[in-house]
């Protein structure tokens, strides 16, 4: 089959078992350019569905090809803050097959960074079901072609940069130089039958719009964009956001930052429990899948679970922290402000509030409601049955992108 080299490296040394690829040459391995099924992205969902095409003894860069913009393994994972650890964020469930490998996320070591280990852990996974992950890979736009789909797409590894020989008259060099330009980005495409959307909602930061915003003269930072409490120190700092990654900055900052000041839009619904439950869990999946087959905009996940309070989280109400205030009216240059005329001093405002879906390299195919969602029934899109959206709506949990990974590949392996 006719392939075509990209570029990016694999450290094959770094995981244990049968490296595939020990090569470096400044390009990753050759993508082919026609496949049955094209896979894009490999977080939880994009690789719980690649188990599953092996499971059916499909191979990778034969019958299908596995796409990531990423640098390396970990799905989203590998972006989060070195303080983040295993069980302090939402259960981190396991891989379909991770157990094959002897490995447990129950189990991990929570001492520590959790973007560390979900790396590990996952490219210890692709690498023993030989899944062949290229990257750093993005793929701009997906069109039609006539029973295919063309997925095209721009190669982010480093490219060599030329060094010009600036010379003078008869071969003299000159005493300055000029920058040689950036290196043009590699393009390639390929052809697929079926494609398996799996890009989750990362490279897709939601921030509400709020009056001031562009008066302030502080820094708006997205949980997308936060590193390390220690850019907060002896600032006033606000937090915007009910779910756990506003708690946990929240946690970070106390002792931190000069000022805290947590807002939400809805009052915290406080569990009584150290683990959100399975009928709250199946109520949460409910209420996003039946947004995901009306094709309307996904729900907040937290606003049908709640948040269990774990030791931590209550000894953080206990003392006062974690009470959250209502949302601020407007913003203005260094500070926010409340309908009632109160205000609270701020040099930094950290949007914990969510993404979105990141679709839109899908865009040319029209598969966006009016309602704003994307209209999806059992991990299939309606409008277009060579269509997946793995990790969408009720699949976005790891337990659900588990589940989902087996049903959409039994679904193309019978139309295959």
């Amino acid at each position: 089959m006719p392939r075509r080299r990209c570029g990016g490296p694999v450290d094959a040394a770094k995981w244990p078992g049968a490296p595939l690829r020990t090569w470096w040459d400044g390009g990753v391995d050759a993508i082919p350019d026609r496949v049955k099924v094209a896979v894009i992205g490999a977080g939880q969902a994009g690789l719980s569905v690649a188990f599953y095409l092996r499971r059916f003894e499909l191979v990778a860069d034969e019958d299908f090809v596995m796409l990531d913009r990423a640098p390396g393994p970990g799905g989203a994972w590998q972006h989060r803050w070195s303080s983040l650890r295993l069980g302090t964020a939402h259960k981190v469930n396991d891989l379909p097959g991770m157990g094959e490998l002897g490995l447990s996320f129950e189990t991990a070591d929570r001492t520590l960074p959790a973007k560390e280990v979900v790396a590990d852990y996952y490219g210890r996974f692709e690498e023993h079901y030989r899944l062949n992950v290229h990257r750093p890979v993005d793929v701009r736009r997906i069109t039609n072609d006539g029973v295919d789909l063309r997925i095209e797409y721009d190669d982010l590894s480093p490219q060599p940069v030329e060094e010009l020989k600036s010379r003078g008259f008869f071969g003299r060099r000159r005493k300055t130089f000029e920058a040689a330009p950036p290196p043009p980005v590699p393009r390639g495409e390929l052809r697929a039958q079926f494609l398996v959307n799996a890009t989750g909602t990362w490279g897709s930061p939601f921030v509400p719009y709020y009056p001031g915003m562009g008066e302030f003269r502080g820094r708006h930072v997205h949980t997308s964009d936060f590193a390390s409490a220690d850019d907060f120190r002896d600032e006033n700092v606000v937090v915007v956001g009910g779910g756990t990654s506003a708690i946990g900055f929240m946690l970070e900052l106390e002792g931190v930052a000069s000022g805290l000041t947590w807002v939400s839009r809805r009052p915290i619904d406080w569990l009584d429990r150290q683990e959100l439950d399975l009928e709250g869990a199946s109520a949460a999946v409910s209420r996003q899948d039946e947004a995901a087959r009306a094709g309307r905009a996904l729900p907040s996940v937290v606003s049908g679970t709640g948040v269990p309070k774990n030791r931590r989280i209550a000894a953080g109400i206990d003392r006062g922290l974690l009470v959250a205030k209502p949302m601020f009216d407007r913003i203005e240059a260094d500070r926010v402000v409340w309908s009632d005329g109160s205000t609270a001093k701020a040099d930094a405002i950290i949007w914990a509030t969510g993404f979105r879906p990141e679709l839109r390299h899908l865009s040319p195919l029209r598969l966006r409601e009016k309602a704003g969602g994307v209209t999806v029934g059992q991990g299939a899109a309606w409008h277009d049955p060579r269509i997946f959206l793995a990790g969408y709506g009720p699949q976005a949990s790891t337990i659900g992108a588990s589940r989902a990974g087996r049903m959409i590949a039994r679904q193309i392996m019978a139309m295959i």
